[in-house]
């Protein structure tokens, strides 16, 4: 790391969102050719530090420094004309215009056009494989999030801050990113990332600053920590160990009628947790839509999808509104034809104390929430239907330590009491660990791996080839 100033000084930064105070008194520092990872469970005021820093919203209190100077951040544009970048948590291009126009648009009026000579400043392996003339609902996952980086650094950014960047990313393409964010820091730039992946930390970050209900609990190099004390940070104890109940899962009902389905031609019963493991873009997304969307002989389906902001929740709407959505006729919401709100917000209650949901009670806007607030209303929405077949689409995408263990809990019981369970996830070792069997999709193909498949020979198949032989494992 370079011993210059500073580049970036958030001091005793506090904020408020009505009764919820966000961030009490946060310092961060940020100083030049190093990677700071920005760590913390859900809640606990990451991106809210991120987006002050950004200029996308005012502290209440507190002191912001841009290159030794004091600065008031009052709009993004302030922030991007000072050289700081943000790389948003969800994709923030527009599908239907190309790759170039949407850099265009990141540029603004005086940014000029999105050619290869104007973009010829940013390193190659940034934009190897982006086409300026592609439409961007076109690109893969990990193109998208490299556009993502493309045009913050087309504003001339120094300072990059990235708001979960690996979170939509498979193994492979999240070693890539770290390797791009490396190179940027290389070629004198500074940058910030948030993320709930230990390994992320000890591989890219110099870094670390761990925050934990607004407030900030360790600052310091990296080479000093272990996941032990990262966890202790931010959790205030220990890491949960996996498959163990952090929180008292909710009480499911047994069911007792025999759950038939299939998947890709093979078939499965009530009762089993099925992994579902492929690269993305080789049709495992429209299998498990069939299969959602299907009438099933077995009974009704529950879908937690992957995008819970555009597909699962509706942000204006409160906690219960949402909750809401599809339960209108089950008479622990409703009375007869009718909704009981009374009875609606009671029950609302009753979920948002069961899975640990931090919400100031359930007339609170969903869209308020942090995302793994709002993936836990997303799930639990779906249990409270009590379905016969529960798919689940990277059901922790996003979720910090404590609510990854929840989640998969509560996936967990669900099998138990006789519900047929596919989770699909971008990160193999969670398939691995979840999946009583592991199916592997690709182009557009199930097969199932050997029991006891290893994460080499999963990976293969995931590449459409054949795993050699492993041993104390058999084959189908």
């Amino acid at each position: 790391m370079s011993g210059d100033e500073p580049v970036l000084e958030l001091r005793g930064i506090s904020k408020s969102f009505g009764s919820v105070q966000a961030l009490r008194g946060a310092d961060f520092v940020l100083v030049p050719g190093e990677v700071h990872a920005l760590l913390g469970e859900n809640g606990a005021g990451k991106s809210t530090l991120v987006h002050i820093a950004a200029g996308m919203i005012p502290p209440d209190d507190g002191t912001i420094r841009i290159r030794c100077v004091d600065t008031k951040l009052r709009s993004p544009r302030t922030a991007r004309a000072l050289g700081i970048g943000l790389v948003h948590q969800h994709f923030t291009s527009i599908g239907a215009l190309t790759v170039s126009e949407n850099i265009a648009l990141s540029m603004g009026p005086a940014g000029g056009r999105a050619d290869r000579q104007s973009l010829s400043g940013l390193p190659e392996r940034l934009m190897a494989g982006l086409s300026l003339d592609s439409r961007v609902d076109r690109l893969s996952v990990a193109q998208r999030q490299r556009l993502e980086i493309v045009k913050a650094l087309a504003t001339g950014a120094t300072i990059l801050l990235l708001d979960e960047p690996s979170a939509v990313l498979a193994p492979s393409e999240v070693d890539e990113l770290l390797s791009l964010i490396r190179d940027f820091v290389a070629r004198g730039g500074a940058a910030a990332f948030i993320t709930h992946k230990l390994r992320e930390v000890f591989i890219a970050a110099d870094r670390v600053t761990v925050l934990r209900r607004g407030a900030v609990t360790l600052s310091g190099r990296v080479s000093g920590q272990t996941e032990a004390t990262l966890a202790l940070a931010m959790l205030g104890t220990a890491v949960p160990e996996d498959g163990a109940d952090t929180t008292r899962p909710s009480a499911l009902p047994v069911r007792s009628e025999p759950i038939m389905a299939h998947f890709g031609g093979i078939p499965l019963r009530g009762g089993e947790l099925i992994g579902v493991a492929a690269i993305e873009g080789n049709g495992q997304r429209k299998l498990l839509r069939d299969l959602a969307e299907r009438d099933s002989a077995a009974g009704s389906v529950a879908l937690v999808p992957e995008d819970r902001t555009t597909e699962g929740i509706i942000p204006d709407l409160s906690i219960s509104e949402n909750l809401l959505l599809g339960l209108d006729r089950d008479p622990g919401w409703s009375r007869g034809r009718w909704i009981d709100r009374t009875r609606a917000r009671a029950r609302t209650t009753q979920l948002i104390n069961t899975f640990g949901i931090r919400a100031d009670g359930p007339d609170v806007a969903v869209g308020t929430l942090s995302g793994g607030n709002q993936q836990k209303v997303v799930l639990a929405r779906a249990l409270e239907r009590r379905p016969a077949i529960l798919i689940a689409e990277n059901p922790t995408r996003g979720l910090d330590i404590r609510a990854t263990s929840f989640v998969q809990d509560q996936l967990r019981a669900a099998a138990r009491a006789g519900m047929l369970v596919l989770i699909y996830s971008t990160d193999l070792d969670e398939v691995l660990a979840l999946g009583q069997r592991v199916l592997v999709v690709h182009a557009g193909r199930v097969t199932e791996a050997p029991q006891g498949a290893d994460r080499q020979v999963v990976g293969e198949m995931m590449l459409g080839l054949v795993p050699k032989r492993q041993s104390g494992s058999g084959e189908r």
